[in-house]
């Protein structure tokens, strides 16, 4: 299926002369793909609105915006064929990948915060007070469990008994968080997530300051960077947080044409303002810092794209 729809592509595109991007009839046939993340994720709300951009810009059916579990999820649908467009936090692209396949950056978009969420009301003041307590670090195939783990190890509460891990998504996090059988929930995701701005609507929030574990996970990691979450962002307990970011990333393969990866990242600056209206994460994504990919290279295309723009 997926040769077919990559075939299906290429053959879309030998089949029109002195191709001009930006022209309806240049993608006829295109049929793409979106491995977009968790329902009302950032990734999926950006993903539905760049799709409908998208049909409209490059004059092809709606691109599929596919419901997956995250991150390493996307990556390896990406990279199997199964998606032809993907987002992903950096962290987990800068894996070693396998196969014929190697993801490459349309263009960096926004950087996803860390949330370690806890009740405002309650005792929980820092990291090393998860000690005993249930807490959710997100589905088995996220981004958030990736990261949650990461730093779990490295603060050394990771070992048997010290705490309980649960693998729940973010919509099951805040039914248990809410029903009281976790204590804490992690989160990673651009500034505000929908979900947690509701939940603080009806549990007063807090969120755990990390400046203490931040030196040894960026001497480690060092695709991590310092960040701060505002009081504002959801009305929090206990003032604003240090926390740890991590660029997010819309990729492609090197096995897409260049001609789609240049429309593509063409229509997504063409609708920064509808993406902005869908997510204010999109108030991040700048032409400046989108070429700022490292450590995966810009796809040939979007590189033209940067370049023919360049002041």
């Amino acid at each position: 299926m997926a040769r077919t729809r990559l075939g299906g592509i290429l053959l879309a595109l030998l089949s029109v002369a002195g191709l001009v991007t930006g022209c309806d009839s240049e993608f006829t046939g295109v049929r793409l793909r979106i491995a977009a993340g968790v329902k009302d994720g950032v990734y999926h709300t950006l993903s539905v609105s760049l799709a409908g951009s998208w049909q409209a810009q490059l004059g092809i059916d709606r691109p599929d915006v596919l419901e997956t579990g995250g991150s390493p999820d996307n990556l390896r649908k990406l990279c199997a064929g199964d998606a032809d467009i993907a987002f992903s936090a950096a962290d987990v692209a800068a894996r070693p990948t396998t196969g014929t396949r190697h993801p490459r950056a349309l263009a960096r978009i926004y950087d996803d915060y860390l949330h370690v969420v806890v009740r405002g009301d309650g005792p929980i003041r820092s990291l090393a007070g998860l000690r005993g307590t249930n807490v959710a670090i997100g589905s088995p195939e996220s981004g958030v469990a990736f990261i949650a783990n990461r730093l779990l190890d490295i603060s050394g509460l990771s070992a048997p008994g010290v705490l309980t891990k649960h693998n729940l998504n973010l919509t099951d996090s805040i039914n248990a968080f809410k029903r009281g059988e976790v204590d804490a929930f992690f989160w990673s995701g651009g500034l505000p997530t929908r979900p947690i701005t509701g939940l603080a609507a009806v549990v007063p929030l807090r969120l755990l300051d990390l400046t203490d574990e931040l030196p040894a996970m960026r001497n480690q990691y060092p695709v991590y960077n310092t960040a701060s979450i505002p009081v504002t962002t959801y009305n929090l307990a206990g003032g604003p947080v240090t926390t740890l970011a991590v660029p997010n990333f819309l990729l492609v393969t090197d096995a897409m044409p260049d001609a789609i990866a240049e429309a593509l990242i063409g229509g997504l600056f063409d609708s920064h303002a509808e993406l902005i209206k869908a997510n204010r994460a999109a108030l991040s994504i700048d032409i400046h810092s989108a070429i700022e990919t490292d450590p995966i290279p810009l796809h040939p295309g979007a590189a033209r794209y940067f370049r023919d723009r360049k002041p």
